[in-house]
Formats: structure tokens, C-alpha cells, sequence
């Protein structure tokens, strides 16, 4: 056993400096080396209640890698990680576990707690650089079954379900897997070489993925099952429907929704300077939100050599972005105005964005969110230069399956009804996760949707083959 590091800080993230990344698209956190990695994990006390395994969306046992990689066994730990979590360079990157495994160790009850998800980050690295093996193609059972979108919740029902023998075909609406890995969260902090490598892991597994499938315009979820001999389907479709906020001169040029910006600067590479679909940001962005993807939009306009404001109507307190990327986007020279909410956009004479109208809010009683409430303060309006505007409030899953799909009941927002333990919808054999089921969420909480219905489908398959004329034997 590895002797214990008390220290009360975490081992520091090397990180490119702010005055540098800000110009470049390349990952901003470096990583652990062996020796930082080593250091850390030794602060885990190895706590016989596992709290901290209770806050993992996917139940990581997180305990035994820390250990592993605490005695410097990183593939080991690697195993263990990737019994539970298909995608761990991805989580150790993008993931918020200081709002999950983090947020329950024992050792940020007097201190910081150990940098979980950088080590898991490590520990996947590691594997990738230094493991020549392939993973093994399981046995077909000899049952198949239909994952629709490639985002993190189809890709955990994907990978799992292959490892137990399934004939698994991913169906993806772009031309490029990946889903929010690939077209929503930027190079700099989540490299596309590292998702296709994952995503080469679940091909080796024998997953199938066909892009460029519209599913509810292609075939039909009906189609999939009748036509196709699919024995059950995962929805794991997301949410890519953006919100606006109906205000005056939304439909100016240079109003973008932040699933389109972030789209073509991600998946279409806008960034660069040969690229075919470039987007014209200009030397004023405003972008309005405060969650994750407001940040990761102002980031890229940083980047993009924009100067850039976030506005938000809330105060700081109430930013529902995780600390680490406010704290990046203020590193990185990026204004936050907060309690001030857009009312108009104005255009110039060539119908593009000139100015935005904000007023100055204040905040009142909780709302049905749990958060202040924020009402405008009268004649407080100001304007602000912009050449571009973003909006980043939110969105909602597309309409397109549900409006395909006979007998599938959905919320009024949009949202696909599940049962919470299962993921199975209103139609049998047909189950949901992820962004499709919840709206905007966490990659490891889709991960988490994506699992449970996995062993769903699973179990669904496998009895209704036991009540029906085969045997357990069928199904292994």
C-alpha cells in the first residue's frame, strides 16, 4: 500500500497560459504527468464507505483505480474505470465532478478533494498512448439492436451493450460521429482526435455507425423495427433545437444560436483559415447565457479574435457554468456583465447586427427553478456595440421522432416521457436517454442514461425470449 499524501491542496493542472491559448484552438489543460498523477492518487484515503462513488452518475468504482494508479499500475486502473465508463478520456475532460464524485470526498471536507476526474483523464491517456491491444469483439447473440444519435448517451448504450454480444447499429444524423463531442464542445477542450479514438474502440467492439441517417426522414423508428429485424431501439437523439428569446432583430445578420456557432467552429472547422463555411464574428461578440456552452461560445469568438462580453441576468453566484470554465473565460479576457438582460437588437443599414439594447435587472423572490428571480429595473436600458450576438439560453430535442413516431408521448417542451429506471418509453422495445429525455444536461449524466438502458434492453430481450419459444441459451 502506497503511503498517503496529506496534503490539503490538489496536484495543480499544467495549463498553456491565458495570453497564449486565447489565440489558438489547442487544449488549454496539459494533463498529469506519471509523477503528478501518482501524487495525487495518493491522497485518496481509500474510505470503506466509497462516497464518493455515490455521486458518479455511472458508478465508477473509483476507490480501486485511485489505488491502482496510486502504486503506479495505470493500465490496471484503466480496466477498472473502463468496466464502468465507455468514453473516460471524455469524462475526465468535460465532465463536472466537482458537482458529483468530487463534491463527496472526504478530503474536501478540510481541504480540496482529490482531483478525481483528472486522473481519470491520466489514467485514459495513458492507455491510449502506451496500449498496443485491441479489445475483443465479443460472440454475437445473435440479437440487434438500434442506437439513434451518437452523442454520449447513444455511444455508453452502444459500447455496453456490444460487450454483452449485441449486433449494434449507431444511426447519426451528421456526417461525423460524436454528436455534442464533436459539433458542441471545442478543440481546446475537448480534442476530436481523443472522441474518435473512443469512438474506434467501439468499432472494434463491433459497433456499426451509419452517418448521414436522419431517423424520423430516412427510415422511421417502425421501419427500423419491422423492415430492419431491430429487436429494440435507444433514442439517444439530444437536443439541438435552439431557443431564442423573441426579441427585436433576432433575425438580423450576425444573430447566431450558440448550436450553430458552436457547430461550424467544431464540427465544420471555421476556425481555420482554409476553411469553406467560415463565420464572420467581427470585433464585437456578445454572447447571452451563463451555462456551459455560453461559455465555450465566447471562448471560440475570444479565439476567433473577437473582443467579448458574456451578459448575463443573474449575478455570478447564480452562473450555471462550472467554476473552471468562468474561471478560463476570465483568464482569457472575456467581459461578464451581469444583471443585464438584451431587450432589442438593432442592424445597421446592410441588415446586420450594429447594437444591443440591455436593461439592468434585479433580483427578486425564487422562481419555479429554485433561482432568484430577475425583473427589470425601469430605465435602466443602455446599449452596448456588437457586431455579433449569440444566444445561448438553451435547447430543446427536435420534433422530428416524435412526430414520426406513432404512440411515442413526449412533454409539452418537447421532451420524450421515460420511466425513470429503465428508460423505456411509451412504446415497447423503444427506450430514451440523454439530452432527448432531459434537455440540456451533462455528458456523464447522459453516460448514466445511456447505461440503464442498456441493461433495460438487455433484460427486455432476454425475457421475452425465455417466455416465449427459446431458451435462456439464446441470449448469453
Amino acid at each position: 500500500m502506497a503511503k498517503p499524501n496529506m496534503s490539503m491542496k490538489k496536484n495543480e493542472m499544467p495549463a498553456q497560459a491565458p495570453d497564449v491559448r486565447n489565440s489558438n484552438f489547442l487544449e488549454v489543460a496539459l494533463g498529469y504527468t506519471p509523477k503528478q498523477a501518482n501524487d495525487e492518487a495518493k491522497r485518496c484515503l481509500q474510505c470503506k464507505h466509497r462516497p464518493c462513488v455515490n455521486g458518479c452518475p455511472v458508478g465508477i468504482n473509483i476507490p480501486a483505480f485511485l489505488k491502482e494508479t496510486a502504486e503506479g499500475n495505470f493500465e490496471a486502473a484503466y480496466e477498472i474505470i473502463s468496466e464502468s465508463n465507455s468514453l473516460p478520456a471524455v469524462c475526465g475532460r468535460v465532465c463536472p465532478q466537482e458537482s458529483q464524485c468530487e463534491q463527496f470526498c472526504v478530503r474536501g471536507k478540510k481541504g480540496e478533494p482529490v482531483a478525481i476526474g483528472r486522473l481519470e483523464r491520466f489514467v485514459a491517456d495513458y492507455h491510449m498512448a502506451n496500449s498496443k491491444e485491441k479489445v475483443e469483439k465479443p460472440a454475437s447473440n445473435g440479437h440487434k439492436v438500434a442506437i439513434i444519435g451518437s452523442g454520449p448517451s447513444g455511444l455508453a448504450c452502444a459500447g455496453l451493450l456490444a460487450k454483452k454480444g449485441y449486433q449494434v447499429s449507431i444511426f447519426e444524423a451528421l456526417h461525423l460521429a460524436g454528436g455534442v463531442l464533436v459539433y458542441g464542445i471545442p478543440e481546446f477542450r475537448l480534442p476530436k482526435a481523443i472522441v474518435q479514438k473512443e469512438i474506434d474502440t467501439l468499432k472494434d467492439l463491433g459497433v456499426e455507425i451509419a452517418t448521414n441517417m436522419v431517423i424520423g426522414k430516412v427510415l422511421s423508428i417502425d421501419e427500423l423495427m419491422k423492415d430492419y429485424g431491430f429487436e429494440a431501439v435507444f433514442i439517444g437523439s439530444g437536443a439541438g433545437l435552439p431557443k431564442f428569446m423573441n426579441i427585436p432583430g433576432e433575425n438580423l445578420n450576425g444573430v447566431y444560436s450558440a448550436n450553430e456557432f458552436l457547430t461550424r467552429v467544431n464540427l465544420m472547422k471555421a476556425y481555420k483559415s482554409d476553411s469553406h463555411t467560415p463565420v464572420y464574428i467581427g470585433r464585437k461578440a456578445v454572447v447571452v447565457g451563463g451555462g456551459n456552452v455560453a461559455m465555450d461560445a465566447a471562448r471560440c469568438a475570444k479565439r476567433l479574435g473577437s473582443d467579448v462580453s458574456i451578459v448575463y441576468r443573474r449575478t455570478e453566484k447564480e452562473l450555471p457554468a462550472r467554476m473552471e470554465e468562468v474561471e478560463h473565460a476570465k483568464e482569457e479576457g472575456i467581459e461578464f456583465m451581469f444583471l443585464t438582460s438584451p431587450i432589442e437588437i438593432k442592424g445597421n443599414e446592410n441588415c446586420w447586427t450594429d447594437k444591443i439594447i440591455c436593461q439592468q435587472m434585479e433580483l427578486s423572490e425564487p422562481d419555479d427553478s429554485g433561482r432568484a428571480r430577475p425583473i427589470p429595473i425601469p430605465g435602466s436600458e443602455f446599449e452596448i456595440d456588437a457586431d455579433s450576438v449569440i444566444m445561448s439560453i438553451g435547447t430543446s430535442p427536435n420534433p422530428l421522432i416524435k412526430s414520426t413516431t406513432k404512440g411515442l408521448e413526449t412533454h409539452k417542451w418537447g421532451g420524450i416521457i421515460v420511466d425513470e429506471k429503465t428508460g423505456l418509453t411509451s412504446r415497447e422495445g423503444v427506450y430514451a436517454g440523454g439530452d432527448a429525455v432531459t434537455g440540456s444536461a451533462t455528458v456523464i449524466l447522459a453516460m448514466g442514461a445511456g447505461k440503464t438502458a442498456a441493461a433495460a434492453i438487455d433484460e427486455y430481450i432476454k425475457n421475452k425470449y425465455t417466455n416465449g419459444n427459446h431458451t435462456d441459451e439464446d441470449i448469453t
